[in-house]
């Protein structure tokens, strides 16, 4: 039997160039794009101003696309973690988090992740495939408060710039007016810094960037994080200076702060000096303790302190409000739990009687 192909995830160009090869008017693509991304229909039967005829034509060859989520887990503070299985049949974990006003959804752009950061669940995980864009719209159109979103955020599973491509197709269609409209600076694509895709994206999108730093010392941050060999942060800084982030769009840092490790005044000296004179921020981050990794995040305290300095050296500094604590924090944790329970069962059915 012929495999279905999904209809999310196609840009208007190639639905057009669909509707051409099966015969259809011009004007099915953009009625077509309206049903899936504007009216987000699960169906193609509901579908009702194209035609029987081209409906069923359509079956025979398409689906939406469309996936409930497998499982969701719902925080005392409101966050809801989801897992999705992708059209590869691998599983990622998205995210919700409303804040007052806001809402935003953590994405994920790959099943487990090549750059096996020391502090990252999913890094454990190993590299299980790149999503399509539309396994990472899914994400979006597919959890229970689609509809509330203000921001997204490309910070879960995978690494974005590894998977360009894809995501900024998914990017072309939340921003094109047939998509989901939206402006590019209400969506965040963070990075560990991959050379052959970093001046790609920032030249040929708005989107704001967040990178991951860490530590601003290269051979520590090599130790945490294996990408610092192919584009070191010094490099990554350097690159950064040649753009403009003094109007809309929005350059951050994020810093994991662990105890003993990067929380010195040494490692905040180091930070002014690299950053000085980039218009950007720092996200400093509590770190969630993960199995078989031996790190542990600091206090409040040890925070504000490390944020203070750094404010009063004219680094505009944050501290990340922590959130889901409750329900498998860590990137990564809910997705590794999904797939130990399928390799049970696995062993289980071919267990010899």
């Amino acid at each position: 039997m012929e495999k279905k192909i999904p209809l999310l995830g196609m840009t208007l160009e190639q639905l057009t160039d669909l509707t051409r090869q099966w015969g259809m008017p011009a004007f099915t693509a953009k009625q077509i794009a309206q049903w899936i991304y504007e009216k987000r229909v699960t169906d193609i039967d509901q579908m009702t101003n194209i035609s029987k005829k081209h409906r069923e034509l359509l079956h025979q060859h398409y689906n939406i696309g469309r996936s409930k989520p497998v499982t969701t887990l719902a925080s005392v503070d409101g966050t809801v973690k989801y897992l999705f299985q992708t059209s590869q049949d691998g599983f990622v974990e998205t995210v919700y988090i409303p804040d007052r006003d806001r809402a935003t959804l953590c994405v994920s752009s790959q099943v487990g992740c090549k750059m096996n950061c020391l502090f990252c669940q999913t890094g454990k995980q190993g590299f299980g495939g790149n999503l399509t864009a539309g396994d990472i719209i899914n994400q979006v159109l597919s959890v229970d408060d689609s509809d509330k979103l203000t921001n997204i955020v490309f910070m879960g599973q995978g690494e974005p710039f590894d998977n360009l491509d894809e995501v900024m197709q998914a990017i072309g269609i939340l921003t094109a007016p047939y998509g989901l409209g939206w402006s590019p600076h209400r969506i965040t694509v963070s990075t560990v810094g991959l050379h052959k895709n970093f001046t790609r994206f920032l030249d040929e999108s708005e989107c704001h960037l967040a990178v991951s730093l860490h530590s601003p010392i290269p051979e520590q941050r090599l130790s945490l994080m294996p990408a610092e060999k192919q584009m070191g942060i010094e490099q990554i800084v350097e690159v950064l200076r040649k753009y403009d982030f003094s109007h809309q769009r929005r350059l951050s840092f994020e810093y994991i702060v662990f105890k003993g490790l990067n929380d010195t005044l040494t490692h905040a000296k180091a930070l002014v000096r690299l950053l000085n004179g980039l218009d950007c921020r720092v996200n400093l981050i509590r770190f969630h303790k993960i199995p078989d990794v031996p790190l542990d995040g600091v206090d409040m305290d040890k925070m504000t302190t490390f944020r203070d300095y750094l404010t009063h050296h004219g680094v505009f500094t944050t501290i990340r409000a922590s959130r889901g604590e409750d329900i498998f924090a860590a990137c990564g944790m809910l997705n590794t739990a999904e797939q130990e329970k399928q390799k049970a069962s696995a062993n289980l059915q071919h267990k010899p009687n």
